[in-house]
């Protein structure tokens, strides 16, 4: 009988990511798939999607009986993560427990000092050494190396941490042959809102960024290095998740997916070619979509609806000091042109470093207004214990507590505001720039846009979470509901 891991989401919510949708976990599946491929039986149980607590989690244990129980953690999710792997061992202290992610990556030393109920830390890039690890501390398994001799883990031995040899990351061409454990998702799970009826799926076409930015963990992460998967290995996951599961609203979950202007347009050439009838939502630069404005049209063409630049900051002070390598004009520019183009535009805006005012941030906003940006969300600096910029804001932190480390939460206090006025800036300009909006929206031509945003503003107004966090937005206007409703009327007649 082969041994039974069980990869576990941690059951975190902050709230504003998941107004808009319920997000497929794409680390499982990668993960689900290299311990199929060392010869273990999977299963993914996405407790964060499927809302449920740690009770159900310890019944979820008790049901399957694995062997190996693994989950992985950023930051905030660091306290969920360790909570698992504790109920994990408590209903049976055989179970072997595996944690990786980008903050145990680098805080492993921490890690084994919260808890006794972490066996193994997969550091960095985890596909490779979760397959040795399993067969190496799995008796049935054949062929195994000793544990001590399997590259990226971190692990107790009687009263000292053993760090074993980084792993080096994978070559390029790699990356397409990674097997994908897209079966082991439950479907129904994972949707976007905004977009009424949709099944959402999620596409990495490429890891790693090569940029300086201060503030971002990824590219620690991914050892500053940027490797790309080749176009024609993403149509084949996306014709996977279109034909297999239903899917036709992707998500391209990497940070940087068009450094290779020439391997990008081949993808967007592929997107048309194909024509499968999916959206897609991403993320890039703001200096790529510069570059890339003569094949706007192109990406819109391809599906691409939903374009997320990170500006940070309206400021060229502030840019510089994130290392960003844009000015506030591209920024502008970038933002112009996609709207030209008809696709969708959000960004966010740091606010709190030391050097914040009610001034500062009163400018932040203003200019943020005149970016224009379809959705803005103003974000509250984060101390990841591993940036480069922790330094820096070191002396000004005075929340410990990591779960609150999610951007909503205000952690570090300038000299000239408290937490709590941040915090109630943060709500002040949630406020202001969503309502100013309305108006806009409802005089939109483009009737997909348009309704695109209109559903888009109507979760976030009734988002409970966001209710509570930011306080009112403000009632959801006459005029928008009207017409939400007669919309939602129109689309039951048509399917009638």
């Amino acid at each position: 009988m082969k041994s039974k891991v069980l990869f576990i989401t941690p059951p975190y919510h902050a709230g504003v990511v998941e107004v808009a949708g319920r997000w497929v976990p794409l680390n499982c599946v990668y993960l689900a798939g290299a311990a199929r491929e060392a010869g273990f039986d999977s299963v993914i149980y996405d407790a964060m999607t499927k809302n449920v607590g740690h009770k159900e989690i310890e019944a979820k244990i008790r049901e399957l009986k694995p062997d190996f129980v693994a989950t992985s953690a950023i930051t905030c999710t660091l306290p969920d993560a360790i909570k698992v792997l504790e109920t994990a061992k408590a209903i049976d202290p055989s179970i072997t427990t595996i944690l990786g992610g980008i903050h145990p990556t680098f805080m492993y030393e921490e890690v084994f000092s919260l808890t006794k109920s972490v066996d193994f830390i997969v550091r960095g890039e985890g596909e490779e050494t979760l397959g040795e690890l399993l067969i190496a501390s799995d008796s049935s398994a054949l062929g195994g190396k000793a544990i001590s001799a399997v590259k990226g883990l971190a692990y107790r031995k009687d009263d000292s941490i053993v760090v074993t040899a980084d792993r080096p990351l994978m070559a390029p061409q790699s990356l397409d042959k990674l097997k994908k454990a897209w079966d082991l998702l439950d479907w129904n799970d994972y949707h976007y809102f905004v977009i009424p009826g949709s099944r959402l799926g999620a596409l990495d076409t490429s890891r790693g960024c090569d940029k300086e930015c201060r503030f971002c963990s990824q590219r620690i992460f991914w050892q500053k290095s940027w490797r790309a998967r080749s176009p024609e290995s993403l149509i084949k996951d996306i014709r996977v998740q279109k034909e297999k599961f239903g899917v036709n609203v992707v998500l391209l979950t990497d940070d940087y997916p068009t450094q290779d202007r020439i391997r990008w347009e081949r993808f967007l050439d592929l997107l048309i070619e194909e024509d499968m009838g999916v959206y897609i939502l991403m993320e890039t630069r703001v200096e790529d979509i510069l570059r890339d404005g003569d094949i706007l049209p192109k990406y819109r063409k391809a599906g691409i609806i939903h374009i997320y630049v990170g500006t940070e900051a309206t400021t060229q002070e502030t840019l510089e000091l994130f290392k960003k390598e844009i000015s506030v004009e591209d920024s502008k520019t970038a933002l112009r042109l996609l709207n030209e183009n008809g696709i969708i535009t959000e960004t966010s805006m740091i606010l709190g470093l030391p050097s914040e005012t009610k001034d500062s941030i009163e400018k932040t906003l203003r200019l943020a207004i005149e970016y224009n940006p379809d959705f803005c969300h103003f974000l509250a600096i984060a101390p990841w214990p591993y940036a480069d910029m922790y330094e820096d804001l070191k002396s000004r932190i005075r929340v410990f507590d990591y779960k609150k480390y999610n951007l909503i939460d205000p952690i570090v206090e300038p000299d000239a505001m408290t937490l709590v006025e941040i915090d109630k800036a943060i709500v002040d300009c949630y406020r202001r720039f969503y309502m100013g909006k309305l108006k806009e929206v409802l005089s939109l031509k483009d009737e997909f846009k348009k309704n695109y945003m209109l559903e888009a503003m109507r979760l976030m107004m009734t988002n409970s979470f966001l209710i509570n966090k930011i306080g009112d937005l403000g009632r959801i206007p006459e005029e928008v509901e009207r017409y939400m409703t007669s919309l939602k009327t129109g689309k039951k007649k048509a399917a009638v």
